[in-house]
């Protein structure tokens, strides 16, 4: 069973569960069909810059054929100016543009490392298409070791997209980076990890809908393509005033196919992470024709609705998971416990509904606001769309 008959099959396993999925499936078919040629999503702008002899990011040049690193160079404005580097792969024959941008929380390893480690897994000369490859955007973050946010202005380069080049140091280098690579993808992946005080001992990717048919198959498509067991619907409608302040967002916005992958533990990096988020990216690379790849193996996906808010903190104090990632919890089932700093317990922390323990809280510091753990329900089939 390929992709495109898995999905087929998931489809209709949601007829059983009572979800009419003949629109979707009728959808889904037709983009799968006309996959090969992405023409669905390639963008005259894009299109055009694909078949460029040669693709400027920053400082990298790159002709056709060759990769190319560089710098994309944040001048100094209200605070002090950074640099991110960036290579640029560009295909010797034309094809969509691909951008894998990990690290704007810093201290998120696995991901930056699996993409310093995919650079040579990529052959310029055998590749269709152009890949942007950024593995760290928070450079402040990853040398200070200050975890989610830019000690620079502290703020979480996560959330201020589409950036501002007037602003403070994190927004105007989300701009750059909007500006010269988000606009100009096809498909844009987004990756995250096990941070210092976070687990992610569940890896998933998400696939990220804005309502747009043809773009939202496509994600789904690819997002199994990456070959990770456990995958996320996050829906983001394309009129939300909030939708462009994610990266994933800016991806809808610019009709690219929007993926988010999560994987790594609390601070280290395994050889086994680092080897399925590559593996996961090449295979995506397969999936679109740009590289020679055989299609990913058939799985059976574990679709997970991402539109449960996580558990935080209702205060300062330590706190004990006595779950880990990957468990499957009822409504009320405890997942940890807090104390006071003298050690003295203060509450249970339990799940709010039924279903699939993705993440827990790291480490016993906790303060209020800070997410202690995420449990999120298990869907039979990938739903159809409809507004959040």
């Amino acid at each position: 069973m390929n992709v495109a008959e898995l999905i087929n099959a998931t489809q209709q396993q949601s007829q059983s569960c009572g979800i009419a999925a003949r629109e979707v499936v009728s959808k889904m078919t037709r983009n799968l069909a006309l996959a090969s040629a992405l023409a669905c999503l390639i963008s005259p702008l894009a299109a055009q810059q694909a078949d460029q002899s040669t693709f400027t990011v920053g400082t990298a040049v790159a002709r056709r054929g060759t990769m190319a690193t560089g710098q994309i160079v944040v001048p100094a404005g209200s605070d002090s100016g950074m640099s991110i580097s960036v290579a640029v792969i560009h295909g010797a024959r034309p094809g969509p543009v691909v951008a894998f941008i990990s690290g704007q929380h810093g201290t998120e390893y696995t991901t930056i490392i699996a993409m310093q480690r995919l650079l040579p897994r990529i052959d310029p000369t055998k590749l269709a298409g152009t890949v942007i490859v950024i593995p760290l955007v928070n450079t402040p973050s990853f040398v200070s070791m200050t975890p989610a946010r830019n000690p620079t202005d502290n703020k979480s380069m996560l959330g201020v997209w589409p950036g501002d080049s007037n602003g403070t140091q994190s927004s105007r280098a989300v701009a750059l980076i909007n500006k010269q690579v988000i606009e100009r993808a096809n498909v844009v992946l987004d990756f995250h990890g096990g941070d210092l005080d976070e687990d992610v001992g569940v890896p998933f990717t998400a696939a990220v809908r804005g309502g747009n048919a043809k773009q939202d198959s496509e994600t789904v498509r690819l997002a199994v393509a990456y070959g990770i067991t456990h995958i996320q619907i996050i829906d983001r409608p394309l009129t939300s005033p909030g939708v462009g302040r994610r990266v994933d967002g800016q991806a809808l916005l610019h009709g690219a196919a929007s993926i988010l992958v999560g994987v790594g533990r609390v601070g280290t990096v395994t050889d086994a992470d680092v080897k399925l988020t590559i593996d996961g990216c090449l295979n995506v690379l397969g999936a679109l024709k740009m590289i020679d790849r055989p299609a990913t193996a058939a799985y059976t996906p574990v679709w997970l609705d991402a539109a449960a808010p996580r558990i935080s903190a209702q205060g300062p104090g330590v706190f004990f998971a006595t779950v880990a990632p990957g468990k499957m919890v009822q409504k009320g089932d405890v997942l940890g416990y807090t104390t006071d700093f003298l050690g003295l317990k203060t509450g249970d922390i339990t799940s709010p509904i039924d279903g699939l323990v993705v993440y827990v809280h790291g480490v016993p510091s906790m303060r209020r606001g800070v997410s202690l753990a995420e449990v999120l329900p298990v869907l039979p089939a990938v739903p159809i769309w409809k507004v959040p």
